[in-house]
């Protein structure tokens, strides 16, 4: 039953290995090795990898944080954050307490203190944003809290510092008389 009987003619004709069937999937390993992190980057349709920084939910850190790279903080940071050109995300836990220089910046968390990003600003539902915005787009989703004032810098033009916005008094700003 599992043994098969064959003729003589039938072990001439056969070789020594098995053929490949060219349908058939290889199993032969490659040169790279799989955890190689661009060895799917080639695909059409697969984005690049972008390098990220993360700042952990149980870190507090005091100073100024410089990045050339987009950064999430989780943790909580007191001192000025600066990623230009990149994007900055505020974790659900996180906190941020001073300025902040970006690209991008989406908030989950808090933040306290100017933001000037140049591209766009998210705040999200949960997310709290308590300080002046300078952005060419803003995004401000139901149930996020902002307190502040907003500038809205047209694309392609030159824009000038969050601390410039001119004071107003509160009467002034209400319409009042």
């Amino acid at each position: 039953m599992w043994t098969k009987q064959q003729t003589p003619n039938q072990t001439q004709t056969q070789p020594q290995s098995q053929p490949q069937n060219p349908s058939a999937p290889s199993f032969a390993r490659s040169s790279e090795p799989a955890s190689d992190p661009n060895a799917y980057s080639s695909r059409p349709g697969t984005p690049a990898a972008r390098s990220l920084a993360c700042i952990g939910a149980s870190l507090e850190i005091k100073g100024r944080i410089t990045a050339e790279e987009d950064l999430q903080i989780d943790g909580k940071v007191e001192g000025p954050v600066s990623v230009r050109g990149h994007r900055l995300t505020i974790g659900r836990s996180g906190q941020l307490n001073s300025e902040v220089s970006a690209r991008e910046l989406v908030v989950f968390g808090k933040v306290t203190g100017n933001i000037n990003a140049t591209d766009r600003v998210e705040i999200k539902k949960d997310g709290a944003v308590i300080g002046d915005i300078q952005t060419t787009r803003i995004s401000i989703e139901d149930g996020a809290i902002f307190k502040g004032r907003i500038e809205i810098d047209r694309p392609g033009s030159k824009p000038s510092s969050v601390p410039a916005l001119k004071s107003e008094s509160a009467g002034a700003l209400v319409g009042a008389d």
